[in-house]
């Protein structure tokens, strides 16, 4: 048959087209890319010739098919013969090293063999059809799990959603997003919080949502046909409440009983989860949200720094066209305070660093709320991986933790470390616990005595920590 080359140099070139190489071809044709195609077989080329393609009927092993190419930058390489694969890889790398070849495989060990032949990228076409499927599968069951949680919501006249004793954007933006899901489903829906940890920081991060957060007094719930549990699944047992729904994005051992529980789904943040949510349920959704979704993902992440998922990329490039920039911005760059500034400068002069654990007593504070950012921010700190920052507000030790080492679990260590004077509040990479003075909260306002007490909050929060995460004090 007669070569049907075109003069024109294309962007790709396929060498081979069974059933893998039509696929690839088809689909390259439909886009209006420029292609060449060569097979040995005289039928396919004239089929695809049929097709208006541009075909030539060569071995693919042949030297002047290389050559032929020598300027396309790209070549597929996608026979079911692994031996001719190989050397039209050769050939191709020999004509033109810097020619992006991709070929086809047909086991682990002949995908090993022309990786080390060269090809800059390999498919394995049974590797291809089970992440296929596997996507599928993960696509089919999110659906089915989204239609679960829709039949419940929609079984409720009032949905009442707690956020339960972690106070912090990803649980407030998690909360809003159920919030609207329901509204969104026609059902009446109010946020509420059960603990003591609501401070200003998220409190405005609330209100720029134009999230109204009301309090979880002992009667709060009573009026709603339906509730449903925002983070804090690990407190199931101790609700005090019965939960209809319950979303977590952290494991638990707690055996959770509820018409719906999605908990422990291997991301990074619960608003990774919600977004998932909306993504399958064909709701108007403000854009506050997104805005606030995004914002809970990065903030939950530290940036994408600590436990991310690519689950949690994904999501956030799904959210960021339609979050609000200005609302970003403001959610994302607050001024930072007086206090919290003066905190933060107590927290860098008094940090003790043991290994890569910091520790820092930051005194006297006005408010709890610049402990996190200390926090946070010194954990930026070349060679640190955990930092937890202390200080004493209305008779009580204010302590903060956040870590970004797999090893380490926070909550587990502040439970240890104070589980005669209090209960911690947050997961492994992120806690806060609130240790009474007792009676040393009865001090007097004398300096001396100020600095008595620092003394001895200091010892036993930097002896009691450093002895559950087994950590050797400097001498």
């Amino acid at each position: 048959m007669t070569e049907t080359a075109s003069d024109t140099v294309p962007e790709y070139a396929i060498l081979g087209c069974g059933s893998v190489g039509h696929v690839a071809a088809d689909r390259l044709h439909e886009q209006g890319d420029d292609l060449i195609i060569f097979d040995k077989d005289p039928s396919r080329v004239e089929a695809l010739r049929d097709q208006d393609m541009n075909a030539v009927e060569r071995d693919i092993t042949d030297p002047e098919v290389a050559e032929m190419v020598s300027g396309t930058p790209v070549a597929l390489v996608l026979t079911s013969t692994v031996e001719d694969n190989e050397e039209a890889l050769r050939n191709l790398k020999d004509e033109n090293p810097d020619q992006y070849v991709v070929v086809r495989a047909n086991d682990p060990v002949s995908h090993e063999e022309l990786e080390e032949a060269g090809a800059d990228y390999v498919i394995n076409p049974p590797e291809v059809i089970a992440e296929s499927a596997l996507r599928a599968l993960e696509s089919g069951e999110m659906e089915h799990r989204v239609d679960r949680l829709v039949g419940v919501i929609e079984e409720c006249e009032s949905l009442a959603v707690v956020v339960y004793r972690s106070f912090e954007p990803d649980e407030i933006a998690s909360a809003n997003a159920l919030c609207s899901i329901a509204d969104a489903l026609g059902v009446d829906s109010e946020a509420f919080y059960c603990g003591s940890q609501r401070y200003q920081r998220n409190e405005a991060f609330a209100n720029l949502l134009e999230l109204d957060v009301n309090d979880c007094d002992d009667d709060a719930l009573d009026g709603y046909d339906g509730v449903a549990v925002i983070d804090s699944a690990d407190e199931y047992a101790d609700f005090g409440f019965d939960a209809d729904i319950v979303i977590d994005h952290n494991q638990t051992d707690e055996a959770v009983e509820s018409a719906y529980a999605d908990v422990g789904s291997n991301v990074g943040s619960t608003s990774t989860v919600l977004t998932k949510y909306l993504q399958e349920i064909d709701v108007d959704t403000p854009t506050d949200v997104y805005t606030g979704l995004l914002h809970g993902i990065r903030s939950e992440t530290s940036y994408f720094r600590r436990n991310t998922t690519p689950a949690d990329l994904t999501a956030a490039a799904y959210l960021f066209p339609f979050a609000d920039e200005d609302l970003l911005e403001d959610l994302e760059s607050p001024s930072m305070s007086a206090d919290e500034f003066e905190v933060l400068a107590d927290a860098v002069a008094n940090r003790g660093i043991h290994g890569s654990f910091l520790v820092s007593n930051v005194g006297f504070i006005n408010s709890p709320d610049a402990l996190s950012w200390s926090a946070e921010t010194l954990l930026n700190l070349e060679g640190v991986s955990t930092t937890v920052v202390f200080g004493i507000s209305d008779e009580v030790i204010q302590v903060v933790g956040v870590s970004k080492d797999a090893r380490v679990d926070l909550a587990d260590a502040f439970d240890e470390a104070f589980e005669d004077e209090s209960e911690s509040v947050g997961h492994a990479d992120e806690a806060r616990v609130s240790v009474p003075l007792g009676i040393f909260g009865t001090v007097s306002d004398e300096e001396n005595d100020r600095e008595v007490l620092l003394e001895l909050a200091e010892e036993t929060v930097k002896t009691k920590l450093l002895d559950a995460m087994n950590v050797e004090e400097d001498e």
